[in-house]
């Protein structure tokens, strides 16, 4: 394995869901660095907080991408505290954080016919080759969504970061508790 140096611009978007969270750093669009998918049981929040924190240390990124909560959706306390942590952590290292809103990613991608959240993830499977064969199949009304789907989200996340062009410093997270 060769080891690259590291960027000093990194891009990094991050996906909490239920079982931990889905990530991927960019160096530039469509120029994945390294990405993953963090898994935990117990104490979820800390566990991930102290995956994240790592993760962190370890990539530098310049700009952590999030996405922004919906008022209309009902987030439990621990998913809007993981969040709001994993901001915070983030603005203490000097790290810009934007948030998009999910109909800014769904306004990205409705230019390649992309309506729903497998049609975005089939979307970046098709910009960044590397990623292909980690797309999950589609979802029956009947299967709980792939836990790969977050590390497809936190893409969309940075495409349309990078699209968008803007700073949508992150805010409103830390003012919703």
């Amino acid at each position: 394995m060769t080891v690259r140096p590291l960027s000093k611009s990194l891009t990094l978007g991050v996906c909490p869901n239920g079982r931990g969270f889905g990530w991927i750093a960019f160096e530039a669009p469509f120029a994945a660095y390294d990405w993953g998918l963090v898994f935990v049981r117990g104490d979820k929040n800390r566990r991930s907080m102290r995956a994240f924190e790592n993760l962190l240390d370890r990539l530098q990124p310049e700009t952590l991408v999030l996405e922004a909560t919906n008022p209309k959706v009902q987030r439990t306390v621990r998913m809007e505290s993981l969040h709001q942590a994993m901001a915070a952590a983030a603005q203490a290292r000097n790290i810009e954080v934007a948030v998009y809103p999910r109909d800014d990613v769904l306004r990205c991608y409705a230019t390649v016919g992309a309506r729903t959240r497998q049609e975005v993830a089939e979307a970046v499977a098709r910009q960044i080759d590397v990623l292909a064969h980690k797309l999950p199949r589609t979802r029956g009304d009947w299967r709980s969504q792939d836990r790969r789907m977050a590390l497809f989200s936190a893409a969309a996340l940075v495409q349309t970061h990078y699209q968008l062009g803007a700073n949508t410093l992150f805010e409103g997270l830390m003012d919703a508790s």
